[in-house]
This record gives C-alpha cells, sequence and structure tokens, in this order.
C-alpha cells in the first residue's frame, strides 16, 4: 500500500471541474440521501464574533460509492474587504478500507460548484417546465455558479441581477454574459429582479429583504444565503405561501433558511414539504402544479463535498495531475 497523499491546489482543482460533470455527482449524491445510503451528522461550527465568522466541519459517508472524507470551511462575510473569497475550504478524502487520508485539496471553488450543482438540480426537479427567466439577488461567485448550474437544465432566455455593489453587478453581466451567452440586464431593486420564473439569492443577509408580495404564483426560488444560525433572506410569508424542499430538514432547521421561522414558530417542522434527495429518489413529488409557489433551501451539504472531490481525485489521478505528499 502506497503511504502517499495526493495534493491538489486550486488551479488545479479548477482545471478538473466542469458543472456538467458536478451536476451530475451532486444528484447522484442527492438520490443516496434520499435512498437514506449516506452517514452525514449536522455541520459542527465555530464563531468567532470578534472577527465576524465562522468554521466548519462537514464528515460524510456515502456507502453505495465507498466515499467517505470531510471538508473544513469559513465563512467571513468581511473578506472581501482584505482581498480575500468570504469563503475557503479545505476537502480531505479517506480510505475506507483504512481510514488513512488519500487526497488534500482546496476546496474553495469545489464549494462554489458543488453548491452551483445543488441549485442546477433544485431547477430541474422543482421549476416549472417553461421556466425561461432568472432572477439574482447578490453578484458574488456563487450567484456565478447559481447561473451555470442552472444553465445546464433551462433555456435561459433572460436574466435580471442587483446586487449592494452596482460595480459588481455589473462585473457580473460582463464576465457571464460571455459564459452563458444570455443577455442580463442590470436592475436597481430587488423588488424589479423578482419579476422572473426563477429567483436565486445568494446573499448574507440576516433579515429578510425579498417581499412576499413581491412574488407571483409559479416562482421558483433557489434560497442560499441563509448557511447559519440568524441569517434569513426571505419574508416568512413566502414560506407560508410555498412547498418548501430542504436539503437536509436538520440542517436547514439549524441554519438554513428556515431557521429563524422556525425559531420563532412562524412555521414549524410539518411546514417542510420535504428533502431534495426525497424528490430526486422519486420519494416525494414537491410541485404539484404550474401555480405552485416552490422553495429550495440550500445548506450545503458534506455529501455533495465528497462526491464532487472524489470525481476530483480520480480525474487527478488519470490525468497524473498533483503533489503526491508522502505521509510515513
Amino acid at each position: 500500500m502506497e503511504n502517499n497523499i495526493l495534493w491538489l491546489n486550486k488551479n488545479e482543482v479548477e482545471s478538473l471541474l466542469d458543472m456538467k460533470g458536478t451536476l451530475k455527482v451532486v444528484e447522484e449524491a442527492f438520490r443516496q440521501h434520499g435512498l437514506k445510503k449516506v452517514q452525514m451528522p449536522p455541520k459542527l461550527y465555530l464563531f468567532f464574533k470578534k472577527h465576524n465568522g465562522d468554521l466548519r466541519t462537514m464528515p460524510a459517508y456515502l456507502e453505495e460509492q465507498d466515499i467517505t472524507g470531510v471538508k473544513i470551511v469559513n465563512v467571513h462575510p468581511d473578506n472581501p474587504k482584505k482581498g480575500l473569497p468570504t469563503v475557503m475550504a479545505l476537502v480531505v478524502l479517506n480510505s475506507t478500507e483504512t481510514g488513512a487520508p488519500v487526497a488534500i485539496m482546496d476546496g474553495t471553488y469545489l464549494t462554489d460548484m458543488r453548491t452551483g450543482a445543488a441549485g442546477g438540480v433544485a431547477v430541474k426537479y422543482l421549476a416549472r417546465r417553461n421556466s425561461k427567466t432568472v432572477g439574482f439577488v447578490g453578484t458574488g461567485n456563487q450567484a456565478k455558479t447559481q447561473l451555470l448550474g442552472i444553465n445546464e437544465v433551462i433555456d435561459i432566455e433572460e436574466v435580471k441581477a442587483t446586487s449592494t455593489s452596482e460595480k459588481g453587478t455589473l462585473a457580473f453581466k460582463d464576465e457571464m454574459e460571455k459564459r452563458i451567452g444570455c443577455d442580463i440586464i442590470p436592475k436597481k431593486s430587488i423588488r424589479e429582479v423578482c419579476d422572473c420564473d426563477i429567483l436565486v439569492t445568494t446573499t448574507p443577509s440576516r433579515e429578510p429583504i425579498v417581499m412576499n408580495e413581491w412574488i407571483a404564483e409559479g416562482t421558483h426560488i433557489n434560497a442560499i444565503g441563509a448557511d447559519a444560525p440568524g441569517k434569513e433572506e426571505l419574508d416568512p410569508d413566502i414560506l407560508k405561501r410555498a412547498r418548501i424542499v430542504v436539503d437536509d430538514i436538520p440542517q436547514a432547521s439549524h441554519s438554513g433558511e428556515v431557521n429563524v421561522p422556525l425559531s420563532k414558530k412562524l412555521i414549524t417542522e410539518k411546514d417542510i414539504c420535504c428533502e431534495i434527495g426525497e424528490v430526486v429518489a422519486g420519494r416525494k413529488k414537491a410541485r404539484t402544479k404550474d401555480s405552485d409557489i416552490t422553495v429550495f433551501d440550500s445548506t450545503g451539504l458534506a455529501i455533495q463535498d465528497v462526491a464532487t472531490a472524489d470525481m476530483v481525485y480520480r480525474k487527478a489521478v488519470i490525468g497524473n495531475i498533483g503533489i503526491k505528499l508522502q505521509q510515513f
């Protein structure tokens, strides 16, 4: 047995990741979750209040694929002012046979891609079939991969976008128009963006910024930003009207879009329709008619990270990419 650990840096991981492949493995990871064939304890958090940030550990084991690992990831909203990403991560893959680490890789871009893929999967299963327009509240890195993921599953005719930074919105427009070949229209208000078939929210907000009266019947919402206790982006009245689909009920109840409304007893766990894995596995149906409002509450699951990292690792081995580090 080799005693080497494969190290893959950010550029190497980026070269091995594409959205089509990421969508495939994330969709299968969700399916396995829906079939109850994964082990995945809830995220563990360390909160650094004086630094406005946190650190999370996310382990998972996909039993059928026999792959396991853990992601260590931070969320520090003030980082962009320091020239650093808001989210930075590291993923470790382990041998299930011996427990030995087999690969360590940068997980920052991987995190963006697997979350974007989750948004694509949600749109595939939850949005109306004739959806053509997509609205974005927030235009950072996560918005970009959400758009890439959605672009893989529907034919987008128009994108509307807004953020707290006009410069950021214009940069999003310039980059993503070239990448997906679709017009992106900057908007000054969130209300204008909500006039769409699919709404994507990717902000760190701790209070509702999308109001109930702005959301038309039939809209699908990817609620991506809320990923820690106290965060929320949607008016709770939207959730009362919607078919709510979460990635994982225990995790979403603690740190997803539903966490604040649940804690305030504005909704109960019975108001959650199901988990996305149950929909992918064919065990539950979320959208029952075109007029349904559907909400995907994405907190980000460790199974997404492990499945995506395993794909990257296998490609790296085939392509002889990365540096082998001696463990013993």
